[in-house]
């Protein structure tokens, strides 16, 4: 078997190309060294062997850029050394061209089938087998060149996937920190009780409700919700929850200490007014928030409040009727001074005022339409009979997420809480 004249060596520095190590795999001694001294002609670095199990040793011991394999061949054929070589290459990239005088398409299909890359028939032409190579090359470095990408890729995962762990153990941790802001889901006043329901549709969220007693029968409650969603919009919920705490009096801005024996409710539309005051002069917080802030004498039923941008607070009759209340108002740190007009009402035993956030209205059906006040009456009217406090605010946040086209996933936060008074 005789091969054309060598072909020239190239211009380009060898060292510098993909292919650089060839393996030749024949039984006959020689074609090898016809196949070898063309090869080296070239300038490739070259190792024959005479079966496949001859090649599969050289393998071990390095790996070549390409392998050039007759099929026919006693013991292991090629076919076989193609696929063990596949198996033993691992994660690197070579380049396996078989060799054979069968031509016809279901033999080539064979082979390629079996993992060869290439496919050259007997007698190999020089020119042939150069431009083979060649192609092989720009594989090759394709290849490797995807396989270093990939690489990087895969540790710049894995230092992804490591700082989001930390993330997410630190989000899970402001997560317990902020459910501490309402350790409670009910707070019993005697003559009223307030109930409340906090989800966020993230880790954290810029939602808050609570509740503190001043005196004798005398209570504050409220609901706020922090523009936008996430950390920012929590750690302002989590500063007006220590400006609003029930734990540490002296620094509510609703409560005020008098005669220096004991603290009073602040009217409402002062409470609104010194919390706007004391986040519109702070330049690091550029979040606003609404607010609905309530004021209760439960010796006589009244309630008080002012609405800062909330929406408007449903008020439930022992009867059933249903009234929402208010007309709005200015959130509160959006301008340096605001007024916020005071609201007030008389509640009868078995009364109910539920405050909630936006997140209950704004919810988005399946007809693609929000939720609204009426679809909100509707869900309050479903859960009226029986039920009350915390069942009746569960069973509402169940409801809602049934309606919802996004399910229990909400895309924003959701807070309620319902104040009923006793008498």
């Amino acid at each position: 078997m005789t091969l054309p004249t060598a072909l020239s060596a190239p211009e380009t520095d060898q060292a510098q190309l993909p292919v650089r190590y060839i393996l030749v795999v024949d039984d006959s001694a020689a074609h090898r060294a016809l196949l070898s001294r063309l090869l080296r002609s070239w300038g490739f670095d070259v190792t024959e062997a005479a079966t496949g199990q001859d090649a599969l040793a050289v393998c071990a011991l390095r790996l070549p850029d390409l392998v050039l394999s007759d099929w026919m061949m006693p013991g292991m054929d090629g076919l076989g050394l193609c696929r063990a070589f596949h198996s033993i290459r691992g994660e690197a990239f070579s380049y396996f061209i078989l060799l054979s005088a069968k031509s016809d398409g279901a033999e080539v299909a064979q082979g390629l089938d079996a993992g060869a890359d290439d496919f050259l028939t007997k007698p190999v032409n020089a020119q042939e087998l150069r431009a083979r190579i060649t192609a092989a090359g720009r594989i090759i470095r394709m290849q490797r060149e995807l396989a270093a990408k990939n690489k990087v890729i895969g540790a710049t995962l894995a230092e992804l996937q490591s700082a989001y762990a930390t993330i997410d153990r630190d989000l899970q941790h402001a997560r317990r920190i902020q459910e501490s802001l309402v350790p409670q889901r009910v707070q019993d006043f005697g003559r009223g009780r307030v109930s409340f329901l906090l989800h966020s549709c993230g880790h954290v969220g810029g939602d808050l409700v609570g509740a503190f007693e001043a005196g004798r029968n005398r209570i504050g409650f409220y609901g706020i919700d922090v523009s936008g969603h996430g950390i920012a919009a929590s750690m302002v919920a989590a500063r007006v929850a220590g400006y609003l705490s029930d734990r540490h009096p002296e620094q509510n801005l609703a409560l005020e200490h008098r005669f220096g024996r004991f603290f009073a409710l602040r009217p409402p539309e002062d409470v609104t007014r010194r919390l706007n005051d004391r986040l519109s002069a702070d330049p690091g917080v550029e979040e606003y928030l609404t607010m609905l802030y309530a004021r209760a004498d439960l010796d006589r039923g009244e309630v008080c409040l002012v609405q800062a941008g909330h929406p408007r607070p449903l008020l439930i009759r022992a009867s059933g009727e249903l009234c929402f209340l208010g007309n709005g108002g200015l959130p509160i740190g959006l301008l340096a001074s605001v007024h916020h007009d005071r609201l007030t009402i008389r509640m009868e035993p078995g009364d109910s005022l539920l405050i909630y956030s936006d997140g209950f209205i704004e919810a988005e059906l399946a007809s693609g339409c929000l939720l609204g006040e009426a679809g909100l009456r509707h869900l309050v009217e479903i859960g009226l009979p029986g039920q009350k406090g915390s069942e009746f605010l569960d069973d509402l946040f169940w409801r809602l997420t049934e309606e919802a086209v996004s399910g229990d996933g909400m895309p924003d936060d959701v807070s309620a809480a319902l104040f009923e008074y006793v008498g």
